[in-house]
């Protein structure tokens, strides 16, 4: 592990406080601050940049419920281990809809403690990556604006550049929307590269039905920018382990729908907007957003589906740690010709699912 990592521990237990940051620095954890107190804990929190946060569960001074969502605005970005006395499954289950990252208890598991702090600074990371995406894409806008500005004056004074400045427009945007759809992806470090897979499984499933290049082409644009409607979603929700409500499954549903709204300015994306639009469709009509059905469906939005269904299920998920392995994948992909999934494409996926 390296030297270089920073956590905050928030403990008012002295032996159990001495006992967490003896673990850690068993991992070699280069610095350990200990505070006492929820009032030190959110100075220190705001004053210094931390990678991970271990909290004792019921400190003496704060309830852990608005302790959590003070730190939480504190640094929006803080990684939260609660520590407990006991494993306790009601406990858990009660704090459940908290923006914890995971639990631990005593006796402290020295690999479960090492693989939490390790998962815990990729996540951190991530963040911090997100962060760095957005303001990049601010930047990007900023840029954008003044760029309409600029080419709608060279365009009234030169209508010979038209092509030239279009081009370098639909480029500006594209990277622009790209950055977008990678910070979608990197939420969750589970998902991460996920988009990027989707178009690699698709464009294979094309290119084995003799898709025209062009299609081919667009079908890449839409993996590539499949989920970026869910900057509409709360990441309470996309990075939730437990089993989402109605209302949460309501969000969820709109992201397609999302993605095409953000999309249907760029006229050079038409083709692009209605795969996306389309790509949760089932075939036998039970999908979303517009309940659509059998041919009614785009080629390309049934292949997106087929491919994006398979990359979620052979990786790991906040709701499942452990992907399915490739035969059980296949067989649900199998199992669900016909009603999920357009059969002519499940016939294709599966004759080249081998090279995948």
């Amino acid at each position: 592990m390296e030297s270089s990592e920073k956590i905050l521990l928030i403990c008012d237990d002295k032996s159990y406080a001495l006992y967490i940051k003896e673990q850690l620095l068993g991992l070699n954890i280069s610095s350990v601050t200990l505070e006492s107190s929820a009032q030190a804990s959110l100075v220190s929190l705001r004053q210094n940049s931390y990678d991970l946060v271990f909290l004792k569960y019921k400190m003496a001074d704060v309830e852990t419920v608005i302790l959590v969502n003070e730190l939480k605005k504190a640094d929006l970005d803080c990684v939260i281990v609660l520590l407990l006395e006991v494993q306790d499954e009601n406990k858990i289950n009660s704090l459940i809809n908290l923006p914890i990252y995971d639990y631990l208890s005593r006796p402290v598991n020295v690999e479960k403690l090492k693989f939490v702090v390790e998962q815990g600074m990729k996540l951190r990371a991530i963040l911090a990556a997100h962060h760095k995406f957005s303001q990049s894409l601010k930047e990007s806008n900023q840029a954008l604006e003044k760029q309409n500005i600029l080419l709608t004056r060279r365009i009234e004074d030169a209508a010979i550049n038209l092509s030239r400045l279009y081009e370098d427009l639909r480029f500006t945007y594209m990277r622009t929307i790209k950055v977008l759809a990678q910070a979608i992806d990197a939420r969750d470090h589970y998902t991460h590269s996920h988009s990027e897979n989707v178009a690699r499984f698709a464009i294979a499933i094309a290119n084995y039905m003799k898709l025209p290049t062009k299609d081919i082409e667009l079908l890449r644009q839409a993996c590539e920018l499949h989920d970026l409607g869910k900057i509409g979603i709360e990441d309470s929700i996309l990075l939730k382990s437990s089993a989402l409500t109605a209302l949460e499954w309501e969000q969820i549903h709109r992201h397609p729908a999302i993605g095409a709204q953000i999309l249907e300015p760029l006229t050079f994306l038409n083709g692009v907007v209605d795969l996306i639009r389309q790509h949760h469709e089932h075939y036998d009509g039970s999908g979303y957003p517009e309940g659509r059905k059998g041919n009614d469906i785009l080629l390309g939005a049934c292949i997106i589906h087929v491919a994006d269904a398979y990359e979620a299920m052979r990786s790991a998920r906040s709701y499942r740690k452990i992907p399915l392995v490739k035969e059980e994948a296949i067989l649900e992909i199998k199992r669900n010709s016909g009603t999920q999934f357009d059969p002519k494409i499940v016939d294709a996926f599966l004759r080249i699912v081998d090279n995948l």
